[in-house]
């Protein structure tokens, strides 16, 4: 019989179905925009398939009330747990005015929304790490209890943003969240040739704050590192840095082939672990998901996917009076 490791971490059953839900969710969306870029209606996608697990089962751990996440480009599945929807993910997708991301400025993945806690990235990856870490240095300065979470692949824990803005969060005992989402690769490079040591996580005690990796295709072993890592930065001891590792099922974008430098084995491998599978399993085991049950959040999802695409597909695009728009201080 299946253990119930859910009610053991304070998670009920309704809880771990939203969990599901979310990670389904956001595989749905992706695997559309994948076919709308195939199609030439939108001109790139950056996927989040095979990292849902991570995403939903960290968020789950945050307050949405009232912490911040600082996500990278493929965490759809943490902006829907903050308040995002299908139609604000399509809209940007589409680049469309009403884009709540950039108004359709940036690329799809470039997200932000400030009514929903979600702090704005840019293109040159790492970035939001600093970020992140002025926002923690916030919360102490103004001892107020949220906390900063900021997310990046494996490639950017080699980029000078992670080291100088984990090292500044150490020495001041901040309260943010690092979550490395190691896919094992950094666009072509694989894991060997871009890190000497066994765990992103080992880092941390370089710099003196805790650090662990959990399976990245286990939303359940996320959860529980997230909500420690939570509990320890609100009582003031300090950052932690969570190793999530799983693995990147498509390729790093629309514009890249992944056949260049890793083989349809190796990805067939991987999908045989995939979290959208392992988890349903896991709740089917416990009869919290019955097929009845899956065959109306699907019904439902798609409906919602259909009608977020057609909206955004349909909807106009940012009139050119407002190029200057954000560029430029106004009168």
């Amino acid at each position: 019989m299946t253990e119930n490791r859910h009610h053991a971490l304070g998670l009920s059953d309704d809880q771990v179905l939203t969990m599901y839900k979310t990670m389904l969710e956001a595989r749905m969306i992706d695997e559309r925009m994948w076919l709308l870029n195939r199609a030439g209606k939108v001109p790139f996608v950056i996927s989040c398939q095979g990292q849902e697990a991570a995403q939903v089962g960290a968020s789950m751990a945050l307050d949405t009330e009232v912490d911040f996440a600082l996500p990278y480009y493929r965490d759809m599945g943490v902006v829907l747990h903050f308040g995002m929807s299908a139609k604000d993910l399509m809209l940007s997708a589409f680049a469309k005015a009403e884009d709540p991301n950039s108004g359709g400025r940036q690329m799809p993945g470039h997200f932000g929304y400030k009514a929903k806690r979600i702090v704005t990235g840019s293109s040159p990856v790492t970035t939001q790490v600093p970020h992140a870490v002025g926002f923690g240095l916030a919360a102490k300065m103004k001892k107020q209890n949220f906390v900063a979470f900021t997310t990046f692949g494996e490639g950017s824990s080699n980029q000078g943003d992670f080291h100088e803005g984990i090292n500044f969060a150490s020495v001041h005992d901040l309260p943010v969240i690092f979550m490395c989402e190691n896919n094992k690769y950094a666009i072509s490079v694989p894991l060997d040739k871009q890190l000497n040591i066994e765990h992103v996580s080992d880092r941390a005690a370089g710099y003196g704050i805790y650090g662990e990796s959990v399976d990245g295709n286990d939303p359940l072993a996320v959860y529980e590192a997230i909500k420690n890592a939570r509990e320890r930065a609100v009582k003031g001891e300090g950052p932690s840095l969570i190793e999530t590792v799983s693995y990147r099922l498509t390729p790093h974008s629309s514009d890249d082939d992944d056949s260049t430098y890793r083989s349809r084995e190796e990805v067939n491998a991987a999908k045989k672990i995939d979290s959208i599978h392992t988890f349903s399993e896991y709740l089917r085991e416990l009869n919290i998901l019955t097929e009845e049950v899956e065959e109306e959040i699907k019904s439902k999802l798609r409906r919602e996917i259909d009608e977020a695409t057609d909206y955004a597909e349909n909807a106009d695009y940012a009139s050119a009076d407002t190029l200057m728009q954000y560029v430029y201080e106004e009168e």
